[in-house]
């Protein structure tokens, strides 16, 4: 499954429920290609054609500041990426690109507010776009999720929806309509027919996306963990050619508590990115998992924790303190543990293993 916490039990209430619908919704990679803006070429007099030149400057630019602003938003500079997407839109406020990314840097500080009124922008400036209507929806998601809001969670569906619509093969929006149908509840449009038939298309598309969306679906809405084991095992025999796809196998073998498959999916991992910094933090998790070479599991979440942004399409950085605190628990370091335990609330108050695991530690202490 895609997300790496997990999913929100039967009797949850519907605001836990929407929660987990849009912390399901929270993962693309930052290196995806960005949708560019189109300029458009104008004959006419010699002046028209300085305006055209003058003009054709301006988009120059703007895109020079967008690749600078993705350069600082994948470093986890977000203030930064922030100032130059401010002067991006400032000298050229037709710049629908711009706007999406500025979009995109605030959802990273949770500033939802300015998040909306930027991805809006860049929806008014280019309703064609299949990506910036699914990376809105993600946005409104974060409101939704913060404020508990039923209009911002309708909002979600409709954005996504619309990014399938523009753009059938455009498989994140359509994986991410299924997760919302499945985790959301019928009062903001969850239905899980419509998710199971998001899982045929994408596996109309693409293979290795099926199975993974059909895994999810089978874990979720079906309730059947073997068979959407068997549907993770089809990702690793298919041998894909980017990470990405392991990472979910690997996030799956850790919620079912397997840490000797996550070591196997890991080690196919790393034969496709060997560099990739999100390897050292599944290593630490699932020797923490086996309970099993302690030290070097901390020194895997030590160097993730110090060489990596906190970015919402990687494994968190409280996630990361979390198990960190479960190596030191499992070492007798009572009061180290509960000093992780405390960063990863700070980090996500809402992260509950954390909660749970600092609380036992205080009640153990009396």
């Amino acid at each position: 499954m895609r997300r790496t916490d997990a999913s929100a039990s039967s009797g949850a209430s519907i605001e836990k429920i929407i929660r987990a619908a849009f912390a399901a919704v929270a993962f693309l990679v930052f290196c995806a290609p960005a949708p560019r803006a189109q300029a458009t070429a104008r004959a006419g007099s010699a002046r028209n054609g300085l305006a055209s030149f003058t003009g054709a400057v301006a988009i120059v630019d703007a895109s020079a500041q967008i690749q600078t602003a993705q350069r600082q938003l994948n470093a986890g500079n977000y203030s930064a990426a922030i100032t130059t997407l401010q002067a991006a839109v400032t000298q050229n406020p037709n710049s629908a690109e711009a706007y999406y990314w500025l979009g995109r840097t605030y959802y990273e500080l949770h500033d939802y507010d300015n998040a909306i009124t930027a991805a809006e922008k860049s929806v008014a400036l280019d309703p064609k776009n299949s990506v910036y209507h699914q990376w809105l929806g993600r946005i409104y998601g974060g409101k939704a999720d913060r404020d508990r809001s039923f209009s911002y969670a309708r909002k979600v569906k409709k954005e996504f929806e619309e990014a399938v619509q523009l753009n059938p093969q455009n498989i994140a929006a359509r994986r991410d309509l299924e997760e919302y149908d499945l985790q959301a509840p019928w009062v903001v449009g969850g239905n899980k027919d419509e998710a199971k038939a998001q899982v045929e298309a994408i596996a109309a598309i693409d293979p290795v996306a099926g199975h993974l969306a059909r895994g999810v679906y089978d874990a979720d809405a079906a309730k059947k963990s073997d068979q959407a084991e068997k549907e993770y095992r089809e990702v690793l025999a298919a041998k894909p050619a980017k990470i990405d796809p392991y990472l979910e196998v690997i996030a799956f073998f850790q919620q079912q508590n397997k840490p000797a498959d996550m070591d196997a999916a890991i080690q196919a991992a790393a034969l496709v990115a060997p560099n990739d910094p999100r390897l050292g933090y599944w290593r630490g998790a699932a020797l923490t998992l086996a309970n099993s070479n302690l030290a070097e599991a901390e020194k895997y979440l030590k160097a993730y924790l110090a060489s990596t942004p906190d970015r919402s399409d990687w494994p968190s950085h409280s996630a990361a303190r979390g198990w960190l605190g479960r190596v030191y628990e499992a070492q007798g370091k009572r009061s180290e543990a509960a000093e992780q335990y405390r960063a990863a609330l700070q980090l996500d108050p809402n992260d509950k293993d954390a909660k749970t695991r600092l609380d036992r530690l205080a009640k153990s202490a009396h």
